[in-house]
């Protein structure tokens, strides 16, 4: 699943715009919630469903706007998406869940070997004959390896998030990051431009993602006054992930 969100995800942005890209990963939250609550990882609820929509309507507001869709970078990235949501799923799976003790270095000493071998069969097939097509290889080295240090970071950061907190909780952070993308792309780049709608919609979506940590941090509480006996001298609290929503 990592493979193929790597695949999938980065092929889609040969085809469509970087904002509506966003607009497409705006359903990620819904997509992950429903698949958590089919393996028993979330509880289905009117309001997670209702905040979960709000984050994705947000979104699509902001990206709204797109007129030169191709419909081939669609379906990449639409099977990005389902990639990303199966792979949150299967790694809480087995990270908090199955009871297997390995931190986010181990983890990925196993996943990304396996990860390597997925996407070096179809490169060999659907890639190689081009890049051949195209004269000798020419890697930037100091570039490449700046790039791989940063996804590196970046998958580690996603892999403590997930280990203490849910797979939920890390597409709700990841509509953030998007917003951040979206800001800093119109820093740099002159083709970018932001508008009222735009705003509005992320302003939405920010608004979600409240709503989220609030509703976490209201669970949280209550575990924390559910374990607690009137014959306890000392109770001992439940780890909150409302404050580690909040940080991220």
């Amino acid at each position: 699943m990592f493979a193929m969100t790597l695949w999938l995800g980065n092929t889609a942005y040969l085809y469509i715009s970087v904002a509506f890209a966003q607009m497409l990963k705006a359903i990620m939250p819904v997509a992950v919630f429903i698949l958590g609550v089919a393996a028993g990882l979330e509880m289905m609820s009117c309001r997670m469903l209702l905040i979960m929509s709000i984050i994705s309507f947000g979104v699509l507001v902001a990206s709204y706007g797109e007129l030169n869709i191709n419909w081939i970078g669609v379906v990449y990235q639409m099977g990005g998406v389902v990639g990303e949501a199966l792979r949150l799923i299967f790694m809480e799976l087995l990270v908090k869940r199955k009871g297997i003790k390995l931190n986010p270095i181990s983890l990925m000493y196993y996943v990304s070997p396996c990860s390597a071998i997925c996407l070096f069969v179809p490169w060999i097939f659907l890639e190689k004959s081009k890049m051949d097509g195209n004269g000798p290889w020419n890697f930037h080295f100091v570039v490449l390896t700046l790039n791989s240090l940063c996804t590196f970071a970046l998958n580690l950061s996603v892999f403590l998030v997930i280990s203490h907190t849910s797979a939920l909780t890390i597409r709700v952070a990841g509509v953030v990051k998007d917003w951040v993308v979206v800001l800093v792309s119109a820093l740099l780049f002159a083709d970018t431009k932001l508008t009222i709608i735009n705003l509005f919609g992320y302003a939405i979506a920010i608004a979600g993602v409240a709503a989220y940590n609030n509703h976490k941090l209201k669970k949280e509480a209550s575990k924390v006054v559910t374990t607690e006996t009137p014959g306890d001298a000392e109770s001992i609290p439940l780890v909150s992930q409302g404050n580690t929503n909040t940080e991220r």
